[in-house]
Parts: structure tokens; C-alpha cells; sequence
């Protein structure tokens, strides 16, 4: 299933949407790429729930890199809209799997298989419930853990355990 950003209306805020759209503009004027990710990605991707700040995983011209190894925003970059704080994350060193996103359409919904590899690695409450939301609604678990077991085989025993968890509560 492809992400569909019409499963967010109705359960995500109007202002949040909005911010979407707006900071998603300011980041394609800006020659940034990017994509959604976070709780608008797991909307997106099928298991829609309320958020109240945008996430944007984004490319390294997000960021200005200063002599003595300090990096800075790039200045274009909004942090806020109407009051919706937006926020950035960019791939690690080994995680070209996840800068492989990038070439989607700027303000895309990041594929399910990156997402859940996102959650799995944040591994807050909220992500493992978001994994477990996904999982009951549809998730193409085996897709996913053949994604996790090419690029992160260390998150694969922690996703099955998660499936195993979200299948005995239906």
C-alpha cells in the first residue's frame, strides 16, 4: 500500500495539515529534499491517530556545516507554523537505505518499510505503538522485515516481537 495523505483529514488538525503544506514549500524553495516522517507518516502509511508537530526527514543541505565541526540549521529552514513546531532529522553515516527516501517528491510520505525501521530504532512507547497500529491495520510484514533484515538485521527480532504482540490483541 502506497502512503495516502487523505487518511489524515478528519483525524489530524486542520493547522497541522496546514503546516505540512506550508513548511513542506518553504523547504522545496529552499532546495531541500524531503519527506514526512513521524506521526503524519504513520497516518499516511494506515494507521492514522492525532499529532501535533510535523517531521521531516531531510538532506544534508539542511544543514551548513562551520569549520571546527559545528553544524547549523540552514536559515530557510522553518522551525514553526502557526504555532506547529516542525522537526528534522537526517540519516546517519550507514543508513543510505533511509537517505535512499530522499528521492521521492519533495513533502512525500516516507514508505512503510523506513518508517517502521525509524520507530524500531526511536523505540519510544509511542513508537512501538504506532508499529503495533500499523501491524493491525494491514502492514506488509513481510516486506518490512525483509527491509529491516537487508539493512538493519540487528531491529528484525524486536519487529517480530512486536507482530507477535499486535496479532494476540486482535
Amino acid at each position: 500500500m502506497k502512503p495516502d495523505a487523505n487518511l489524515l483529514v478528519d483525524v489530524v488538525a486542520p493547522k497541522v495539515l496546514e503546516a505540512w503544506s506550508a513548511a513542506s514549500s518553504a523547504l522545496a524553495r529552499a532546495g531541500v529534499r524531503h519527506v514526512v516522517i513521524g506521526g503524519l507518516a504513520v497516518g499516511a502509511n494506515g494507521y492514522p491517530r492525532a499529532t501535533k508537530d510535523v517531521d521531516f526527514l531531510v538532506g544534508d543541505e539542511a544543514f551548513i556545516r562551520h569549520p571546527g565541526g559545528i553544524v547549523t540549521m540552514n536559515p530557510a529552514l522553518p522551525i514553526e507554523v502557526n504555532g506547529v513546531a516542525i522537526d528534522y532529522l537526517s540519516a546517519r553515516p550507514g543508513e543510505e537505505h533511509l537517505a535512499a527516501a530522499l528521492a521521492a517528491p519533495p513533502g512525500s510520505v516516507i514508505d512503510v518499510a523506513r518508517l517502521v525501521y525509524m520507530k524500531l530504532k526511536a523505540s519510544r512507547l509511542q513508537d512501538r505503538a504506532d508499529i503495533g497500529g500499523l501491524v493491525k491495520t494491514g502492514l506488509d510484514v513481510d516486506a518490512c522485515r525483509a527491509y529491516l533484515a537487508a539493512n538493519a538485521p540487528a531491529l528484525v527480532a524486536r519487529f517480530d516481537d512486536l507482530v507477535t504482540e499486535a496479532a494476540s490483541e486482535q
